[in-house]
């Protein structure tokens, strides 16, 4: 526990990428996106106020060590061990497979969770590709396992005819990228996950992705959605974030300040 009796803010890397259906890389993604958030290039406050250099803001226990095999059971276990320890983990991937894990593990701690997924793709086929457990399944597989009571994306620009059969099939509320905003959907009364896939921003903003969807958020109304989230967030993860793909370590530079206002958002004032 920090000593405002808030369960400690941990940043967790998972370097995982083998779910990835189109190019590998964002596996690589952790230790750039720390490099950028301690760079002297910026300080260590949030836009809402948060001082994340002050002692007791968040601690950092490295990324996770675990074979391809095994990923998602190490992983679970991983996340697991940081609730039993009274934190609140924030991960930074990898690919977004790894949320079905994490999630796995946040469900059987808080059981009424409402997911905030930011993402260009809805991640809800069945299976893609033969693989139900793609990086483009993940939220099928949370939803099907009953582990969020309420999951709602914002950003969606790529929906087909599948997806949007599955979202009503589990009463997912997709706040398209065309219906923006959406800050009135992002209130919850209950304990909150966020799932921010670095490819909700237009790939001016944020090129260092995989799966480049023109269209997309600007960072300012990313972060104006963050912290339009009423809630207690427990969690969150950054994903998709592939350093092959980044242009000068922009993409680097924009997911280190998504990470900062979610942190923030994770701190009482």
């Amino acid at each position: 526990m920090s000593k405002d009796g808030i369960r400690t803010r941990t940043l967790v890397g998972v370097p995982f990428d083998a779910e990835s259906s189109y190019l590998r890389g964002a596996g690589d993604g952790p230790p750039r996106i720390r490099k950028a958030l301690r760079c002297d290039s910026s300080n260590s406050w949030t836009e809402s106020g948060i001082d994340l250099g002050s002692p007791g803001a968040f601690e950092d226990v490295g990324d996770l060590s675990f074979s391809d095999k095994a990923a998602f059971d190490s992983i679970e276990s991983a996340i697991r061990k940081l609730l039993d320890q009274r934190r609140r983990p924030l991960s930074l991937g990898g690919d977004h497979s790894i949320t079905f894990p994490i999630v796995k593990a946040f469900a059987a701690k808080y059981p009424k969770l409402t997911i905030f997924h930011f993402d260009a793709h809805p991640d809800l086929y069945d299976e893609f590709e033969g693989n139900r457990f793609s990086h483009a399944c993940p939220f099928a597989r949370i939803m099907e396992a009953g582990l969020a009571q309420r999951l709602v994306q914002v950003g969606i620009r790529t929906a087909n005819g599948h997806q949007r059969e599955q979202a009503k099939r589990f009463g997912v509320e997709v706040m398209e990228m065309r219906t923006l905003p959406a800050s009135e959907s992002l209130k919850a009364a209950g304990p909150v996950y966020i799932s921010f896939d670095m490819d909700v921003l237009d790939p001016a903003f944020a090129p260092g992705v995989s799966h480049r969807e023109p269209g997309g958020m600007t960072v300012r109304e990313a972060v104006a959605h963050l912290h339009a989230i009423q809630g207690d967030i427990v969690g969150a993860d950054i994903v998709e974030y592939n350093p092959v793909r980044d242009v000068d370590g922009m993409t680097a530079w924009v997911a280190a300040k998504i990470l900062k206002e979610i942190l923030g958002k994770m701190i009482p004032g």
